[in-house]
Parts: structure tokens; C-alpha cells; sequence
């Protein structure tokens, strides 16, 4: 470790991705299984995860303003941390459909808050050192990585899966526990602020975000029916949380190298090369789910479909959106990519899973992924002249 890395609390706040995305963990590649072992059907799992991405469309910008407006922006995290705890413990007791679906939706609207928030109080903290981004949100991936093998092995004695809530919970708690040795952090505000709209209006942000939200509309039928997908093809759990972990530890990696590669390409070209590799990942996935090859290559290119594309998205927000506005440009970004176009993406791939079948539902997927493509090079000149 660096020692611009310790000016600052490295740890602490490292900590704090660590168990949000341990959360994740469990989520993405096990909820399916979970609520397929409560009997639902493909649509309504599909619904579920809408409604858990569609709270990111208005949860980020709402509490985005709030931690901007009280210039308390830790405080807002801890008590979103919090309140997400405090619903989330109903699904302890109760788990049928209408309830499930208002309970994370109260649940994701707090626990959705924290991460946009927390992004602007780490670069608030990273521009005063020479650290980087990727050094502190590795630890998130290694979380992830962590929970997915421990769940997944957890998982494999057959009887343990109804006990999945509390593991979720206890996530939870270690990251509400997180945000209280969380520093308080003002973020300074310059004089002469430039009006949110004035920014979202420039046509470099609008096809930053226009392309974020087809990239994460395309990882829809990845978030939602991947484990669902690997069952039906006779992956065990415990090979499924294998599966999951590949790609997350390519994630690791990239992590640690893409500052190198932030010194040697633009970010433009660096996020259309992540935007067309994505479309090769989705073909792969549609094709390649039987040859364990090809499979383990689509997981890698994790690396690059999500690492790269984040790392360099949320480079671009924070160039693009002045001080006093960190806050609610990653709001913005999280609302619009994480939210509206994982709410696109779960609510397609539910209602298409049974009748296309998984197979062409990918295909779909890499055709959202390949417009993206397309409206990279189509406006890569116009980027060029601002």
C-alpha cells in the first residue's frame, strides 16, 4: 500500500464496499434460487429484481439531493444503511409474493442510497492523495467473491438455502456497522454553482448515460436468471458460486491494473472497448454455457464488461459534474444506468425467460449492448470537438 493511501481512511472506507457488495453476494447469484425454492415463477422472480433495480431511478437522486443539501453526506449514508436493515427484517417472517415485492422495495430504496453517496465521499477523499478509485472498491469485489464461495458451499448441503435472509441481513448490519467509523466528510462547494440541468444537458453526459443504460439493461437477463440458467444446464450450487467468483475476481484484477490503462487510453475509448467486448461476453453466455471454456472466458470478460465500464463511467461522472453537484451526478448515473436499465433489463428477461428461452433472451441482450456500440462511434467525433 502506497503512502497516499494511508493520508486517508483507506480501511474504513474500504470496509464499507466490502459489505455492500458481500450484500450483492448473496443477491445476485442466489436470490433467484431462493425465491424459486418458494415456488415463484420465472415472471414473478423477474418482477422482484425489477422492482429491487427500479428504486435506483429515484433513491439515488432523492437522497443524492438530501446529503447535497445538508452538506451531511455520511450522516445520509448511515441512515439509509440503517432504515434498509430495519425492512429487510420482515422478510424474516414474511415471504409471500405482494409482500416480498413492497418489502424490497422498501428495503432497495434505503440500501440502493448508500452506494452513489458513498462514491462521491470517496472521491472527495481520493482528490486529496495520489490514490486511486480501483485501490479502495477492490475490496468490494473481494467481498463478493468471498460470500459467493461461502454461500455456495453453504448452499451444497441442500437444506440451507431458507436460512439465506439472515446471511443477507447480517450483511446489512456489518455495513450499517461500516458507516459509524465512517469519518463525516463536507464536500466543498465552489462559488458560482452551475445548475444540475445545465450539466445533464451537455451531450457528452446525455450519451454517457444514454449508453450506461443500455449497457446495464443488457446484464438484465446476467443479474436475474444467470444462476437460474446454470441450474437448467446441471450446474450444482456450489459450481454456480464458482462461476459467479470468476468473474468477480477478474474484477479484482482489472481493478488493480486500470489506472495503467487510465495513463494510456482516453476513457472514451477505453469505455467502447468495454461496450463491444460486453456484446462478444452475452454471445458467449448464449452459445458457450455447455463448453466450461467458453463459459469461464464470458466470466473474465467480466473484467471488462463491468470493471472497466464502471471504473470508467464514474471517472467521466466525476469529471463531468462540478463539486457541489458529486453527490447527485452519481445519484444520476446510478438512477439511470443501475436503476432504469436494470429495471429495463429484469423486467424483459421476465417476461421472455420461459417463451424465448434463455439462449435468445442473451441474444437480446447483446443486441442492447451492440446499439450502445453503435452510438459510441456515431458521436465519438462530437466528444472529440468539446
Amino acid at each position: 500500500m502506497t503512502g497516499a493511501v494511508r493520508c486517508f481512511p483507506y480501511w474504513r472506507l474500504s470496509g464499507f464496499y466490502f459489505f455492500y457488495f458481500a450484500s450483492l453476494g448473496i443477491l445476485l447469484p442466489f436470490w433467484s434460487l431462493f425465491l424459486k425454492h418458494l415456488g415463484y415463477g420465472s415472471e414473478q422472480i423477474g418482477m422482484v429484481f425489477a422492482v429491487l433495480m427500479a428504486t435506483k431511478i429515484v433513491s439515488p437522486n432523492l437522497w443524492g439531493w438530501l446529503a447535497d443539501h445538508t452538506k451531511r453526506h455520511v450522516y445520509v449514508i448511515r441512515l439509509a444503511a440503517l432504515l434498509s436493515c430495519v425492512f429487510f427484517v420482515v422478510i424474516l417472517f414474511w415471504q409471500s409474493y405482494p409482500v416480498m415485492l413492497l418489502v424490497m422495495a422498501a428495503f432497495s430504496f434505503f440500501w440502493n442510497a448508500s452506494l452513489p453517496q458513498f462514491e462521491a465521499v470517496t472521491f472527495h477523499h481520493l482528490r486529496e492523495t495520489n490514490a486511486h478509485y480501483s485501490q479502495v472498491r477492490l475490496w468490494g469485489s473481494i467481498g463478493f467473491i468471498i460470500t459467493v464461495l461461502a454461500v455456495g458451499q453453504y448452499l451444497r448441503q441442500g437444506e440451507g438455502i431458507q436460512y439465506l435472509p439472515e446471511i443477507m441481513l447480517a450483511c446489512l448490519v456489518g455495513l450499517w456497522g461500516m458507516t459509524l467509523v465512517c469519518p463525516e466528510k463536507t464536500l466543498w462547494h465552489e462559488e458560482g454553482q452551475v445548475p444540475l440541468l445545465t450539466v445533464i444537458r451537455k451531450p457528452r453526459v446525455l450519451l454517457l448515460l444514454l449508453v450506461c443504460l443500455l449497457i446495464q439493461a443488457s446484464h438484465g437477463p446476467y443479474y436475474t436468471f444467470f444462476s437460474l440458467y446454470l441450474e437448467d444446464y446441471g450446474y450444482g450450487s456450489t459450481a454456480i458460486g464458482w462461476i459467479w467468483a470468476i468473474s468477480v475476481a477478474s474484477e479484482v484484477v482489472a481493478f488493480l491494473y486500470v489506472r495503467r490503462l487510465f495513463n494510456r487510453f482516453s476513457l472514451e475509448r477505453l469505455l467502447l472497448c468495454a461496450v463491444l467486448l460486453t456484446t462478444i461476453r452475452w454471445l458467449l453466455i448464449a452459445y458457450g454455457v455447455t463448453l466450461q471454456p467458453v463459459l469461464i472466458l464470458a466470466q473474465l470478460l467480466h473484467a471488462i464488461s463491468f470493471a472497466l465500464f464502471h471504473a470508467v463511467a464514474i471517472q467521466m461522472i466525476a469529471e463531468m459534474f462540478p463539486q457541489h453537484l458529486q453527490g447527485r451526478g452519481q445519484g444520476l448515473y446510478s438512477s439511470v444506468s443501475f436503476g432504469m436499465g436494470g429495471a429495463i433489463g429484469a423486467f424483459y428477461a421476465g417476461q421472455t425467460w420461459d417463451g424465448l428461452g434463455g439462449q435468445n433472451v442473451y441474444l437480446i441482450a447483446a443486441g442492447l449492448s451492440l446499439l450502445a456500440g453503435v452510438l459510441m462511434l456515431w458521436l465519438q467525433p462530437v466528444r472529440t470537438k468539446q
